[in-house]
């Protein structure tokens, strides 16, 4: 499949976190992007600047409706798809569970139909949700999961399993070449403040000062992938050529307490912020671990930012993005840039 510096890359949800990243690392290789979001969920700066790049545009759409026609208007030069468009937190996605579930089904059949129309390489951005509340440990692809079929989280996770197997369905009846990529947490700069994630939430609570939210006792654990990390993962799996119909793990494979976690972001800050605990939400994940061995066989990929660098970094954004300063040592260390992998 040819990707000529005349063609064009869709990204569906690219101003949303994961996708804002993807877009600039795309245009950073000098590639044309077409950015289709609705910004239901996105921080407006992060559309911002990407606005007036080269090679950028944008149209604003939601794909859970019938694509507009400005879309076709890139019809002959579009050669991938990558699909990220779905609120990826519990309280956003939960907000509107219908849409949540049209997003992931209605949304993944028009991207399809149009990397079907185009000849593009499709890529759908899935979730370790998929696993539920998992009882084999860590996750490999090859487990189906334990997931609540009628519980609040099953607008995500059933939404994205069944966008996988409409995925998959398209590429056995070989009407387009797909991959799918299980994304574990992703954290790092331009996360939405107010998206209930786990690391925003301790983050900005520690800086503001205000209480610190533990759901559950805090021994539930969590793997935190850098996004520089991710975004890498994503484009290496869309670029590789000759893939089995099979998904992918992306996400890093260290695994930490909530606790622990609350400790670094607390070492960081130097927040002295009281700690509260409340109930763990429904179907709330016990442990969460990806297995990568077939990210690592398929695409020679693994992370490479240690959750420390990573942390520190994502707090002197939010610092400065919530206009605090804790004055602490370790958060206003050397504010260097995060050492990324070039690819090819």
């Amino acid at each position: 499949m040819k990707n000529g510096h005349d063609s064009v890359t869709v990204v569906a949800g690219g101003a949303g976190f994961i996708g804002s990243h993807l877009c600039q690392a795309l245009l950073d290789k000098g590639q044309q992007v077409l950015c289709i979001d609705n910004l239901q969920t996105c921080r407006p700066v992060n559309l911002k600047q990407l606005k007036g790049q080269p090679g950028f545009s944008f149209i604003r759409a939601d794909i859970v409706d019938p694509l507009p026609l400005s879309v076709y208007e890139y019809a002959g030069r579009i050669t991938r798809i990558y699909n990220l468009a779905c609120a990826a937190s519990p309280p956003q996605y939960q907000a509107d569970p219908e849409h949540t579930m049209l997003t992931n089904v209605m949304g993944a059949d028009r991207l399809l139909r149009l990397a079907e129309e185009t000849g593009a390489r499709f890529l759908l951005s899935s979730t370790s949700e998929v696993y539920g509340d998992p009882e084999a440990h860590p996750q490999h692809e090859d487990y189906r999961g334990w997931v609540n079929c009628t519980g609040p989280r099953a607008c995500y996770d059933e939404g994205k399993r069944a966008a996988e197997a409409m995925a998959f369905d398209f590429a056995r009846m070989g009407r387009a070449e797909v991959r799918v990529a299980r994304l574990f947490n992703t954290y790092g700069p331009q996360m939405h403040p107010d998206d209930g994630r786990v690391v925003s939430n301790l983050v900005c609570q520690a800086l503001s000062g205000s209480d610190i939210t533990i759901y559950g006792d805090g021994s539930q654990t969590r793997s935190f992938c850098y996004i520089s990390d991710m975004v890498e993962g994503l484009i290496r799996l869309m670029e590789r050529d000759d893939m089995p119909h099979s998904p992918v793990n992306l996400g890093n494979p260290d695994e930490y307490t909530i606790s622990e976690l609350l400790e670094q972001v607390i070492a960081l800050t130097g927040s002295n912020a009281p700690v509260i605990h409340k109930p763990l939400p429904v179907d709330d994940p016990r442990r969460r671990r990806p297995d990568i061995g077939r990210a690592k066989a398929l695409l020679d990929w693994a992370p490479q930012v240690p959750l420390k660098e990573g942390l520190a970094a994502t707090c002197r954004w939010f610092a400065k993005e919530l206009g605090v300063d804790r004055r602490s040592r370790a958060l206003h260390e050397a504010d260097r840039p995060i050492a990324t992998v070039a690819l090819g």
